[in-house]
């Protein structure tokens, strides 16, 4: 397995992480255990999971899973939907217990997506303070943000947090081929995340298949991209074995692409991406959680 460093952070982080949404898919709970554990056994330390998938069900069963021994030896990941600070403390103390551990490693302020979403992280009684409560308390360790719609919003976090003097450990974003081309996270947020020593979470390297359905790319290109970017992690869903064999299989022969082998990638994408099709987490509601769900918010 890949290691790097998470931004300022100093932890070592395995290139590739295990998304957790998916560990909702599998029909059988015991199929996720062994999927996660699997990955653990081998090298996969980075967990990534969010208080709502599947109504807390994918945490329920990361947390069955890192029993035994294997909690000591993951960086554990999950998501906050809240908007205020009563909801942030809430569903942080429910994480906890599905996840049946006494700290969180990183815990991320889920779907910035709205050009307001910012200035509800910061206002007061947000979930900035809940958030800086539970640090004090020990219940987590690090603090990021995510999302998935437009990099201007994220521009826009990271402009806020200057004006309040905070520093984000980590920021997750679309990684992948297709964004590249349009409303692209690499281009206009990337380099303001290494500039800042930000931990760089790239998600959506497939586009949860949608990148895959436009018949330009292979699943291990797609790997291998966002793992050729200054990421720290590249998270991906395994909903199967097999999966999670082609995701250690991507880490395992990732070697830094060259020049034109990047050229080569981004040329036969190109015309696919520009309509956004590809990329519905962009240009329709469906991925948008806290949109469909506004009772998550608080």
């Amino acid at each position: 397995m890949l290691y790097r460093t998470l931004g300022k952070t100093k932890e070592k982080v395995s290139a590739i992480g295990l998304g957790g949404y998916h560990l909702g898919h599998p029909p059988d709970p015991a199929e996720a255990i062994r999927i996660v554990r699997s990955a653990v056994d081998r090298g996969i330390n980075f967990m990534d999971n969010c208080w709502d998938y599947y109504l807390g069900e994918s945490e329920k069963r990361m947390g069955a899973a890192l029993r035994d021994g294997y909690r000591q030896k993951v960086f554990l990941m999950t998501k906050f939907d809240g908007r205020t600070k009563d909801s942030t403390a809430r569903q942080i103390d429910e994480s906890l217990e599905r996840l049946k551990t006494d700290h969180i490693d990183l815990i991320q302020y889920h779907e910035n997506i709205r050009l307001e979403d910012p200035d509800r992280f910061f206002a007061a009684k947000g979930p900035i303070e809940a958030l800086l409560e539970a640090k004090k308390a020990g219940k987590i360790r690090y603090i990021g943000f995510t999302g998935h719609k437009d990099p201007l919003v994220h521009l826009r976090m990271l402009d806020v947090a200057e004006q309040h003097h905070f520093h984000f450990d980590t920021c997750q974003m679309p990684l992948n081929l297709m964004d590249a081309h349009f409303r692209s996270f690499e281009r206009m947020v990337l380099p303001r995340l290494v500039d800042q020593e930000i931990g760089v979470l790239g998600m959506k390297s497939m586009g949860d298949g949608n990148l895959l359905k436009s018949g330009r790319v292979k699943p291990v290109e797609c790997l291998h991209y966002a793992l050729n970017l200054p990421t720290s992690v590249v998270i991906t869903g395994c909903e199967s074995m097999a999966i999670l064999d082609q995701a250690i299989d991507a880490a395992q022969t990732f070697r830094p692409l060259k020049r034109a082998e990047v050229a080569a990638l981004l040329a036969k994408t190109k015309d696919a991406a520009m309509t956004g099709e590809f990329e519905p987490f962009k240009t329709t509601q469906q991925f948008d959680g806290t949109a469909q769900h506004p009772q998550w918010m608080g």
